[in-house]
């Protein structure tokens, strides 16, 4: 990361999981983040667990705390409305001036273990919006900013999924948006290219947060049996969005799958 100016970010659905462990590991290494998601206590949760953090990195540490231009700014956002996705990266621009990344993460499975027959509509529409509608609202709101900001350029992270190569059972409407992110992180890359804007995407298998809970327990399995899965710690899927986010705009992680070694990925189906 360039030692002469601080880096801006913003992370969606960082009031959990994935998103606060990344949004947590962004602000200990320097960056300045904005933490959008539904619920802003949450998104103060996590702007307190940074502070926690960086006072938890040691000043002999390889790696330097957050300097004192080092901020969070908490924005309270349902990515799926084009209004609230234009306050935030209005809100954004006008606090930080630029933003060098967005980590697209905001997410939901939807309705478990519904058959694919009785899947209310509804409960598709709800997944779609917020997956694959608010992926693109965003996506297209950081583009325009990384376009027309000087230096111009910037770096677009997707948050696929597993599911992106290969379903779970009765995950029809999750697995269909998260195949739709791929193709959206294909055309980002590609239309990108005049203007420094670079498009990746982290497919993350069984990171421990609340929404895999249940793996350790026992999910479902394209047999039909129901079998615990191992996970993986959700610091290790920061640290890989850190790696991808701080390369040159020269280099980039097109695809990058990170997932609990013993998972039943490749064995699926």
């Amino acid at each position: 990361m360039n030692a002469h100016r601080t880096k801006i970010a913003i992370v969606t659905g960082a009031g959990s999981g994935i998103g606060r462990a990344v949004a947590v590991e962004l602000l200990r290494t320097g960056w300045s983040v904005t933490l959008a998601g539904r619920r802003a206590e949450r998104l103060e949760e996590t702007a307190a667990l940074a502070g926690a953090a960086l006072a938890d990195v040691s000043p002999g540490a390889a790696e330097e705390p957050a300097g004192k231009d080092s901020t969070s700014l908490c924005v309270r956002t349902d990515v799926s409305r084009p209004e609230e996705v234009a306050a935030l990266f209005a809100a954004t621009r006008n606090r930080f001036g630029r933003l060098d990344l967005l980590f697209n993460n905001a997410g939901t499975f939807g309705p478990g273990n519904v058959p694919f027959e009785d899947l209310p509509y509804e409960a598709w529409r709800h997944v779609v919006g917020t997956n694959l509608d608010g992926a693109f609202l965003c996506a297209q709101a950081a583009y325009r900013q990384m376009k027309e900001q000087d230096p111009q350029g910037g770096r677009i992270i997707n948050n696929g999924s597993i599911s992106a190569h290969t379903p779970r059972p009765r995950s029809a409407a999750y697995t269909a948006t998260k195949h739709a992110l791929t193709g959206l992180t294909k055309s980002l890359s590609l239309d990108g290219r005049p203007y420094g804007v670079v498009c990746g995407q982290i497919d993350i298998g069984n990171a421990a947060t609340d929404m895999t809970s249940r793996m350790t327990t026992g999910a479902l399995q394209a047999n039909g049996e129901v079998a615990a899965e191992p996970v993986m710690d959700v610091g290790d899927v920061a640290r890989t969005v850190r790696h991808m986010a701080e390369l040159p705009l020269e280099a980039n992680v097109q695809f990058a799958t990170v997932l609990a070694s013993g998972m039943p990925y490749v064995g699926r189906g």
